[in-house]
């Protein structure tokens, strides 16, 4: 009996080696975390357990204890000068930073791997260490915090900066260069103008992650809202100290908000309106045969608008830009941002002749911290190392496991109904508002001291994050693919496995190793408070001035970030 067969019929192809080398990463890192939330007893009965002592905590805090409105609003200006100065001083160094690291704009080869090796460490290196550093130079105040959050934050303002500018458009530049301008006229005239909206709004985005990293800089000395937080908990003044968590986490939603609605107006809604994908489908007989006309029709009048707009009163061509209702609007924003500026500045209350001893005596400091050292404790270092991965681990195997049905049902092209989607988002807002520390706070309380309360608190942490990303990712995939398995008869569940998961696929993957990036290292600040693992370590070597083990503290940090962030790269290559 003979088998026929089709030559012509197609086969599955066969797994490549990369294919293969990622689903074993993948699998493992799915094992490790599940071995991480076995090992560190994060379950129901943990929770159940701690129930009395969650009731006994809610009875401690009542009634909250909140500080004159006098001091809340200085402490407020405070907190909010040091953050805005530090923010700036990211934006101007990013500037320079960028320009060397991005490939369009670099000097030279060397310089541009010089810039890049800035942002990796100033992204590895936690603020909180930098801000060690920077009070033992300059005493407690705000220089220590606008120094420490201003150059932790050219990590990633940096590197967003630089891909800004290798996105931008080489034509204007081109156009300049030809005209005989210089390399700096060049960049001002040709480069800053189509990368400003994403300078604006990674500035405004990093001003949110910078307010509440400030909170936790409080606990080494840096003045403002976190300071005296920090003072109410370590006296057990539970009313005072929740009702200043309390007030941090409606300022830090409020200032999302803001900052949101001001991207917002800086980019526009680059995202797909409310309209689904079967609407969509609706719609496009009916706008095919008008749209060629209509789009036509607009490309003139608009062109007529702007040579009318060039030309003044007595008919010659205009040499500056006209006082239109949009750069009235921009030029109040730049004085209001000045004047800001000014009072922050002022409220900072900077000593410059502090300042200058700190840089006079800054090469005996730093001496204090190099060569690393152990302490005697190099075994104890390396066990509690690895419980700081465990913590990160935990937390992001759990933020991704909420995070996925909340980020696809924050999705304005998968949810059911705008509403929904609408609700998802306030939600995201809401947990992405409240900082790790202050939930890191309460679960230490409830929960006891250790790794348990850490992984727990940046597993909220994780949620917000993460579904802001998946939601993001699944709405920026092309509605055409969707369409297409829509058209050939799919249900709204296969089209959503098919195309919309499908396409977001490798976006979200790059999202759980950066989350797990930012874990490890928010592990190792939240040990400040007793969440375990090396940070807890790291605070007691600070306190006790054995600055030498402050920098080994840092360096297998900075190891343990590098694999992973080599490991994501590698990943991200192979799947796209």
């Amino acid at each position: 009996m003979t088998l026929l067969t089709n030559p012509s019929r197609s086969t599955l192809p066969r797994p490549t080696w990369q294919t293969v080398s990622v689903n074993v990463i993948l699998f493992g890192l799915f094992a490790a975390s599940l071995w991480a939330v076995a090992d560190l007893k994060i379950n129901v009965a943990t929770i159940i357990d701690s129930a009395d002592n969650a009731v006994s905590f809610v009875g401690r805090i009542f009634p909250l204890d909140f500080p004159p409105i006098g001091e809340l609003v200085t402490m407020t200006a405070q907190t909010l000068g040091i953050v805005l100065l530090a923010t700036v001083l990211s934006v101007i160094l990013s500037m320079f930073v960028a320009l060397a690291a991005a490939h369009n704009t670099t000097p030279g080869t060397a310089l541009r791997w010089g810039a890049r090796a800035i942002i990796v460490v100033t992204r590895t290196i936690p603020e909180l260490v930098l801000a060690i550093l920077f009070l033992r130079l300059f005493g407690l105040g705000a220089v220590a915090g606008i120094l420490a959050l201003g150059l932790h934050s050219i990590g990633m303002v940096g590197k967003l900066y630089a891909d800004a500018i290798e996105d931008t458009d080489p034509g204007p530049r081109d156009a300049l260069r030809a005209a005989g301008a210089s390399w700096w006229q060049q960049i001002v005239g040709g480069v800053f103008p189509q990368a400003m909206p994403a300078f604006v709004a990674t500035a405004l985005h990093r001003f949110d992650i910078n307010l509440r990293a400030s909170v936790i800089l409080g606990y080494v000395g840096v003045s403002g809202i976190g300071l005296e937080l920090s003072g109410a908990l370590r006296t057990m003044n539970y009313q005072r100290g929740m009702a200043l968590a309390l007030f941090v986490v409606a300022l830090c939603i409020v200032v999302e908000l803001i900052s949101g609605a001001l991207r917002k107006m800086v980019l526009g809604d680059q995202a797909p309106a409310h309209r689904t994908i079967w609407t969509r489908m609706r719609e496009k007989v009916a706008t095919a045969q008008n749209g060629w006309l209509d789009r036509g029709a607009a490309a003139t009048s608009e062109a007529r608008a702007r040579t009318a707009a060039a030309r003044t009163a007595d008919g010659n061509y205009r040499v500056s830009p006209p006082w239109t209702g949009e750069r009235i609007r921009r030029t109040i924003y730049v004085v209001l941002f000045a004047l800001a500026l000014v009072f922050a500045t002022w409220g900072a209350q900077i000593d410059l002749s502090r300042m200058a001893d700190g840089f006079g005596s800054m090469f005996n400091t730093l001496s204090l911290f190099f060569p690393p050292g152990t302490g005697g404790i190099g075994s104890e270092l390396w066990e509690q190392l690895l419980v700081t991965v465990q913590i990160a681990l935990a937390a992001t195997f759990i933020g991704l496991v909420v995070a996925v049905p909340v980020g696809l049902l924050a999705a304005r092209n998968v949810a059911p109904t705008p509403g929904i989607a609408k609700g998802f988002r306030i939600f995201i807002v809401a947990v992405r508002g409240i900082p790790d520390l202050i939930f890191a706070i309460i679960v230490i309380v409830v929960t006891g001291l250790g790794a348990t309360a850490g992984a727990i608190a940046l597993s909220v942490g994780a949620i917000g994050l993460l579904s802001k990303l998946i939601a993001d990712s699944v709405e920026e995939t092309d509605v055409r693919v969707q369409q297409a398995v829509l058209a050939g008869g799919a249900t709204r569940m296969q089209v959503l496995i098919g195309a919309t998961v499908r396409q977001s696929g490798p976006a979200i993957v790059a999202h759980i190793f950066y989350q797990l990036d930012s874990n490890i290292r928010a592990a190792t600040l939240l040990g400040v408070v007793g969440a375990g693992g090396i940070g807890f370590y790291l605070m007691n070597a600070a306190r006790v001035m054995q600055f030498d083990v402050v920098t080994m503290v840092v360096v297998m940090i900075f190891v343990v970030v590098m694999a992973v962030e080599g490991l994501a790269i590698w990943v991200r290559r192979a799947i796209s």
